[in-house]
């Protein structure tokens, strides 16, 4: 129903709603892409129109800046790598987590690591980091079976990401991660 009448919504506005839904999700996947491929320079409305092919004026018209545009892929990104990791986790252990890394894609990597880079800066950013943060925290409290606020989870994490941002950043050779990750996951599952 349009909520200034009584009348029902003609046919065509839910088509064109729908167009605009897919309009729109086809420009953020276009911003993902090129947040992963090339950090945050390469995120620009025309570089997202193009990859998008759509007109320019369709990212201005869906996204009123630059900050929400990047604000949302970097939340999409989150949220997908969320749900990736919480999947592939379900079906191996944790101290095959460095694998995971190391043949996961490096510039997606590089892309949620920019993220906590920009959120120092950035109060919509840091939303978002900490839904990383959180998140990933939820899932390593799952997968050890302990609550989330057990500190044992956060030194986990701590020690895991510490890791893996040296693997993606500095490029270390991820066969010094291993123990060190085993020794962090064997001492969060000590008793207390």
């Amino acid at each position: 129903m349009n909520p200034h009448h009584d009348l029902p919504d003609p046919p065509h506005h839910t088509a064109t709603q729908s167009r605009g839904r897919r309009r729109r999700a086809t420009l953020l996947a276009a911003a993902v892409a090129l947040l992963t491929e090339g950090g945050f320079a390469c995120v620009t409305h025309r570089a997202v129109a193009h990859r998008a092919r759509l007109p320019l004026a369709a990212t201005t018209y869906y996204f009123a800046s630059r900050d929400q545009l990047l604000a949302e892929a970097f939340a999409q990104l989150v949220e997908t790598e969320l749900a990736t990791t919480r999947t592939w986790l379900t079906g191996h252990d944790l101290t095959a987590l460095p694998d995971r890394i190391a043949t996961a894609d490096r510039a997606r990597q590089l892309g949620l690591w920019e993220l906590y880079v920009h959120a120092g800066r950035d109060p919509v950013l840091q939303q978002i980091a900490r839904r990383w943060t959180d998140g990933c925290i939820g899932i390593l409290a799952d997968t050890l079976h302990l609550p989330a606020t057990d500190l044992r989870v956060r030194l986990v994490y701590t020690t895991l990401s510490t890791l893996w941002l040296e693997h993606v950043v500095e490029q270390r050779p991820l066969d010094e991660a291993r123990p060190l990750l085993t020794l962090a996951v064997e001492n969060a599952l000590r008793a207390p």
